[in-house]
This record gives C-alpha cells, sequence and structure tokens, in this order.
C-alpha cells in the first residue's frame, strides 16, 4: 500500500487588487514605514490586498480522492497551486510526500517550442523518472492520448483540447504516487474524458491519494470519497461527496434567490410550493404539489413565468425541466392564482430537488427564483439505469409456449 499524503495545514494565501502605490506620494510613506519597521508584516493583509484563501487544512491519503468543489473566484484553484508549489502560502503548511503528477494548466507547463514527444521525456524528467523508464511509458502515453500523428509536432500549434489529452496521460501514466488534476478535463471530447475519469478511478483503487477539482458534479460523485466545499476562500464543509454537493447545490440556489431578490421588475411573484403528499417516494410513483403565484403586470412573451424542475442533489444536474406555458396553463395576465400539479418521479433512488423560478426564455437565465422542495425518492421495482421505465414481464398461459428445435 501506498504512503503517500497529501496535506495542508492551516494554509491562508493573500493577492493584491491592481496596484498598490499609483504615486510618488503613497509610495515614499510606505517605503519609509517599512524600512523603520512600522509597515504591516509579509503575512498581514495591506491596502488592496485578500484572503484567496483563508485557513485551509485537510489530509488526503493513501486510496482516498478528495474533490474540491465552489463556485469560480471559491479559490479551488489557488489550492491546487498551493499544492503544487506554483504559489507559496502566506501562512500555514503544505506537505506532499510522494511522486506527484499534476495537471492544473491546459497546457500542463509544456514548452511550446518542443514537440510532444520532447515534452514527454521533459515532463518525466520533472517528475524524477529515469530516460529508461519514460521510454519504457512512451507508447502507453501516446496511445491513450489519441495523438500519435501530431506527437513530433511542437505543442504551440495543437489545440486546447490535444494539450489536455497529452497533459493528463504524462501525469497518469508516469507512475505517480498522488494525482493532483484541475478542471482542465472538461476541454476534452467525451470518449477522451470517460477514458480519464475511469483512470482516475483505477488509480484511487490502486491506493494513491488524488486531489481533483471539477464543476461536473456527477463526476465528483461518482470518483470522490470525500469533498469539500469552498466559499469565499474557506472551506465551509468537508465530509460525504452526497452531503457536500447537496450543500453546494442548496446554498447556490439560496444565494441566487437572495440576488435576484432584489431585481424589482419581475412580473411574477411565486409565493409558495407546496409538496401535498409528502417527500418520500418509491421510484415510479406520483408526487403532488400547490404553487400559489401572483402575477404583477401582464408577461411578455419572452418571459416564461413558471419553471418547474427537478434536479439530482447527487450530482447538480438537472434531470427534467417543465413550464406552465409548455403545460397549457396561461398565468400571463395580472391576478393571483393556485396552480396544482404532479411529477411521476420515474427516477433512480436518491434526494432531489424541487425547483421554481421565472426565466427568460431569450437570455437563457432566471429573472426570479421561487421556493424549493425536497423528494427523497426510494427503491421501487427492481432496475438499473438512469430512469424507471416501470417495465412489466410475465409468463404466458401454458400451452403458448414455443418449443425451440436444435437450429431455432
Amino acid at each position: 500500500m501506498s504512503h503517500a499524503t497529501v496535506q495542508l495545514d492551516h494554509v491562508w494565501k493573500k493577492f493584491r487588487r491592481g496596484q498598490l502605490h499609483d504615486s510618488l506620494r503613497d509610495l515614499i510613506p510606505a517605503v519609509a514605514k517599512k524600512l523603520i519597521g512600522r509597515g504591516p508584516k509579509a503575512d498581514e493583509l495591506q491596502q488592496g490586498d485578500f484572503w484567496a484563501l483563508h485557513d485551509v487544512s485537510f489530509e488526503v491519503k493513501a486510496g482516498e480522492a478528495l474533490g474540491i468543489i465552489g463556485r469560480n473566484g471559491a479559490g479551488k484553484s489557488t489550492i491546487l497551486k498551493v499544492l503544487t508549489r506554483i504559489l507559496r502560502p502566506t501562512r500555514g503548511r503544505v506537505q506532499l510526500t510522494g511522486r506527484v503528477g499534476s495537471l492544473i494548466e491546459v497546457s500542463a507547463g509544456f514548452h511550446p517550442d518542443l514537440t510532444g514527444r520532447e515534452n514527454v521525456m521533459l515532463q518525466g524528467s520533472i517528475m524524477g523518472m529515469r530516460p529508461a523508464e519514460i521510454v519504457r511509458k512512451f507508447d502507453e502515453i501516446v496511445g491513450f492520448s489519441g495523438i500519435a500523428e501530431f506527437i513530433d509536432t511542437p505543442v504551440k500549434r495543437y489545440s486546447s483540447g490535444m494539450n489536455a489529452r497529452l497533459g493528463f496521460s504524462i501525469a497518469a501514466h508516469l507512475d505517480p504516487e498522488v494525482l493532483i488534476i484541475d478542471e482542465v478535463l472538461a476541454v476534452g471530447d467525451l470518449a477522451f474524458q470517460q477514458r480519464a475519469f475511469g483512470r482516475i478511478a483505477e488509480m484511487v483503487r490502486r491506493d494513491i491519494p488524488v486531489v481533483i477539482v471539477s464543476h461536473q458534479l456527477e463526476r465528483v460523485a461518482s470518483l470522490c470519497t470525500r469533498a469539500i466545499l469552498m466559499e469565499h476562500g474557506r472551506a465551509i464543509y468537508d465530509g460525504g461527496v452526497t452531503d457536500t454537493i447537496t450543500m453546494y447545490v442548496q446554498r447556490a440556489s439560496q444565494q441566487d434567490t437572495e440576488t435576484l431578490a432584489a431585481a424589482s421588475d419581475c412580473p411574477v411573484r411565486i409565493g409558495s410550493l407546496n409538496v401535498t403528499t409528502g417527500n418520500n417516494y418509491e421510484s415510479g410513483t406520483t408526487a403532488s404539489y400547490e404553487i400559489r403565484v401572483e402575477t404583477l403586470t401582464p408577461v411578455r412573451q419572452e418571459i416564461e413565468p413558471l419553471q418547474v424542475a427537478v434536479r439530482d442533489m447527487q450530482s447538480g444536474t438537472l434531470v427534467f425541466i417543465t413550464s406552465a406555458s409548455g403545460l397549457g396553463v396561461d398565468i400571463r395576465q395580472p391576478g393571483a392564482r393556485t396552480l396544482n400539479g404532479t411529477l411521476q418521479l420515474n427516477l433512480p433512488p436518491g434526494t432531489y430537488l424541487l425547483e421554481t423560478q421565472v426565466t427568460d426564455n431569450y437570455n437563457h437565465r432566471a429573472i426570479a427564483v421561487g421556493p424549493e422542495a425536497v423528494l427523497n425518492v426510494v427503491p421501487g421495482r427492481h432496475f438499473r439505469g438512469q430512469v424507471q421505465l416501470n417495465a412489466e414481464l410475465a409468463l404466458a398461459p401454458a400451452g403458448d409456449g414455443v418449443r425451440l428445435d436444435a437450429a431455432g
């Protein structure tokens, strides 16, 4: 078993917004204070500074895969750059033991004027591999990347997808003892993504610590053994993957609601959502719900006054969307109304979020977010897959069977 580990111990990282000094009037007093020891310390915030990471701690041991999720600007990529020593923490300690394979930029640290072949040799050397080891793995790396015909082309002529494919192949095949990877795999095509995530799953089974940042929550759910939710540079939750993703989806929805609440020009107010048949359902059964809405002003054609959606809380994926207009219900004219609806939950077991919102169909965005409700789906009729099709199978009456001869 591998003894490699990844550890962040109370790590802080500060960055600066814009320029600290834009005139001699600001610069001279600052330099003077620094010279006489009265200026701020290196690990303290100065004018224009902010904490990109705020007291972040975690450990990833052999056989664990840690997913780091959160909105853009939450600090996810900064963590990876601190881990791979691209950035030095302002405070705290970073410790990695074992040979590290990392891919946190599309170019994966390639030299643009070198060919793919030469960059494979260069990256292997940086990882501490002997030339003979790199040569032994070379055909496997190139075969996995799928860019054999371009391997002797300078990488500056590669597309972002080709860079990502070769970069991941190097990181995953040169016998790493720790794998650190960013959202970069999203630029590859679907077939390569499937191979790449299959390779990551294989590495986890081989007891290699893995740290991965991804907005593909379904991938995090399927690959990772635990997850951390980042928000404004802080790790606000560290726990089971499903619980972490559920918190992320709920908090993101709540933040959207607070942001959109400030918009006073929305023509529709969604007052309440009530699931009248409870919260627990066998797969394939029907849930009933009641929504109260008030149309304040006539609704323009490009606005959908009520959209209803179901989101998988484990992956964050929208699995179903419908609307009042699509279901033939006209609520575009002013007035208060109560709507009754049903949903046949032909879904695999899991936790789902029933969402309501007002949307701008032309710009494909929400202009107001309404209330939500949680739906728990438990096993019903046995099946595997993404959709419950309520299959039926029965024996035919006696005498209706067909006897097959040897040729049949």
